[in-house]
């Protein structure tokens, strides 16, 4: 949990800077991501989605994809951009700490970084299958930090 950036790691409150964390949910795990910005809280929710399988921490930013999805609406969007992710995870057989998201007009652009999977330093935890429209939303709060979130299923 990257508990640093969020007020209160316990609490439902959102977060005052960027930040992700992840949600309880029955057998799959919510991802969270919060940010000044759709994209970066798109990418926070990535970097959750990295969190479940593995400390991103460990993840060195060696290599760069750009992944492009476009959806007509926020919440599609992050659905798509997660299976991007995930598909991309299992396709190139990599992990991805670094994400750099612009999203405008249904449109998303993103360059990811990470490296190969290696089973000594990451000990990946679970593989993530595919993100769901469970729990889903994308919002804005009065302060104005948007928080993107949904149920992946591992």
């Amino acid at each position: 949990m990257n508990a640093s950036a969020l007020d209160d790691p316990r609490s439902d409150r959102p977060a005052a800077a960027p930040g992700w964390r992840h949600f309880e949910h029955r057998a799959d795990i919510g991802v969270e991501g919060i940010g000044r910005s759709p994209g970066e809280a798109f990418a926070q929710a990535a970097l959750a989605l990295t969190a479940i399988v593995c400390d991103p921490g460990e993840v060195r930013p060696l290599r760069a994809l750009d992944v492009r999805c476009e959806e007509p609406d926020l919440e599609l969007l992050l659905v798509d951009w997660l299976n991007a992710v995930i598909y991309r995870m299992a396709a190139e057989r990599m992990l991805f700490s670094q994400f750099d998201v612009r999203i405008a007009d249904g449109r998303l652009q993103a360059r990811v970084r990470g490296e190969a999977v290696d089973r000594q330093r990451h000990r990946p935890a679970v593989e993530v299958k595919g993100a769901t429209y469970t729990a889903l939303s994308v919002t804005r709060d009065a302060a104005g930090l948007w928080s993107a979130r949904c149920v992946v299923d591992v």
